[in-house]
């Protein structure tokens, strides 16, 4: 029987090994073979790309070597000792899987050289007795990998929206961000570790049966309405969706979540607030009306439009507000769409309004621009002045019939009742007395005391037009409507009309 020779035996590892180096050389993963003698004998292009060295040599002989220039760190920072290296283990006859570690070079501030995370897999190639003839480190750049699961671990635990995962081979949770915390009021030792029959997110969902079967098979989970149950024993509405994603090698499920409950509570003010507003609107003794922004069509209108105006709901409902009955001339209607497509508001304008029964009232229209249920509208209220302002008017004619005597009323009396008459400055620049002519001024001083237009003809010798005329004049430069607003302009200046014959003329104010 022929044995083989030590020579022979070494010659067959060498071809052997030749073999196996061809073979792996141009795979994607780095191979380095280490020799139980003689160390790292040899490294393919990718594991040398993966330390960032370009000769074999850089990687050292030895363990030694390579301890002395790569350091390795774990995921926690926490640095490999001797032995613990992926090249120590291997020559110690340790076979590994999925150690991942960060690597970066020593004595180098490179950019080139900055950390990278590997996953090291070692395993024995036996000889033909089953003895380890040499070894195998397969390394695998993971770190873009990682940093995408880093980054994603950042965004979900920073994430203000309630979110949870759960691990699709045994259906348990294996994440849980505080939104999710603070929305339930859970622990983490609530969820984490717990399975989905225990802690259910799909209690009472509304297709509950489809969702389970979507989460089984790893399919995407649409939004649906869900019940969860809360540690103190309540429980709360919120609208759940499942998304299909991966953390590391492991297939998972990202549950999202919206709490219903401050979408309720904004509900049912925003309901309470309309109910107020149709009561108010409802029960408010003005006539008011509802219409939309556009075109201004009529909404509704309240118990108090029909008790004045005479119109029933249903006989000005769905009108634009030209086509309404209530305007005396259609130019008031379309100056109220002008001022409210303008302002989108106005206050106080001064309108006549035709009822039903053809009676003309005056009224003070004001309008307000507010949002019902999301669409813009318009608030019209219209206060009735009629009454106020044929009072007014009776006033001003008593005043007017007093005034034509006033040598025996005081200078604030007539002040006051002239105010009544003329309430609002004009806003033009006061004129003097100096602007009055020699014959307004005589005039004027004969109607401070006391005369009439009668008595002032005889006493000049002038005629009636002319009396008239001198006060037309009179009253557009003191900016007075009558007799009584003149008399007091001129005591306000000192003039009372003893003396008016006088050359002199007062001086300008």
């Amino acid at each position: 029987m022929n044995q083989v020779v030590p020579d022979e035996v070494a010659l067959q590892r060498q071809v052997n090994r030749r073999q196996l180096q061809m073979i792996i050389a141009g795979l994607g993963e780095g191979i380095i073979l280490v020799d139980p003698k003689e160390g790292i004998v040899w490294a393919n292009e990718s594991a040398l790309a993966l330390h960032n060295i370009s000769e074999l040599p850089q990687l050292g002989t030895s363990a030694a070597d390579y301890r002395d220039s790569f350091e390795l760190k774990y995921r926690n920072h926490h640095p490999l000792d001797e032995g613990q290296y992926p090249v120590d283990r291997l020559l110690a006859g340790d076979e590994f899987r999925d150690v991942t570690v960060e690597l970066a070079r020593k004595r180098s501030n490179t950019i080139e050289d900055r950390r990278r995370v590997l996953k090291f897999h070692g395993f024995a190639l036996p000889d033909a007795k089953g003895n380890p003839e040499s070894y195998v480190l397969v390394i695998e750049n993971v770190t873009e990998k990682i940093s995408a699961e880093e980054r994603f671990e950042r965004a979900f635990a920073a994430n203000p929206a309630p979110a949870l995962i759960c691990r699709l081979s045994d259906l348990r949770y294996v994440r849980v961000n505080s939104g999710f915390l603070q929305m339930t009021g859970c622990s983490r030792d609530d969820v984490i570790g717990r399975s989905t029959y225990e802690f259910d997110v799909l209690e009472n969902a509304g297709a509950k049966e489809a969702a389970i079967a979507s989460l089984r098979e790893g399919r995407t989970i649409p939004q649906m309405e869900s019940m969860l149950r809360l540690p103190d024993g309540g429980s709360k509405a919120v609208i759940v969706a499942g998304q299909p994603i991966e953390i590391g090698d492991e297939k998972c499920m990202l549950f999202s979540f919206i709490d219903m409950e401050p979408r309720r509570q904004a509900e049912d003010a925003l309901r309470q607030s309309e109910e107020r507003f149709a009561r108010s609107f409802r029960l408010t003794p003005i006539p008011t009306m509802l219409s939309t922004r556009q075109q201004l069509r009529v909404l509704d209108v309240n118990d108090a439009f029909e008790a004045v105006l005479g119109y029933e709901p249903e006989e000005v409902i769905g009108r634009t507000s030209p086509e309404l009955p209530i305007w005396v001339d259609a130019a008031s209607g379309k100056r109220l769409d002008r001022e409210i497509e303008a302002a989108g508001s106005l206050r106080k304008l001064e309108l006549q309004l035709r009822t039903k029964h053809d009676e003309v009232l005056d009224c003070l229209v004001s309008t307000e621009t507010i949002s019902i249920q999301g669409e813009e509208c318009v608030l019209t209220v219209i206060q009735d002045i009629t009454e106020r302002k044929r009072s007014e008017v009776e006033l001003i004619a008593a005043i007017e019939a007093v005034m034509q005597d006033t040598s025996w009323f005081s200078r604030t009396i007539i002040e006051k009742l002239a105010h009544l008459r003329r309430p609002g400055a004009s806003g033009k620049p006061e004129a003097g007395l100096a602007d009055l002519t020699p014959r307004e001024l005589e005039i004027l001083g004969l109607m401070s005391q006391g005369l009439s237009n009668v008595e002032i003809v005889k006493k000049l010798g002038v005629t009636q037009n002319t009396v008239r005329n001198h006060i037309a004049r009179i009253y557009v430069k003191a900016d007075v409507h009558n007799r009584a607003g003149a008399v007091v302009w001129a005591r306000e200046r000192g003039f009372t009309g003893i003396g008016a014959g006088s050359s002199k003329r007062p001086r300008r104010h």
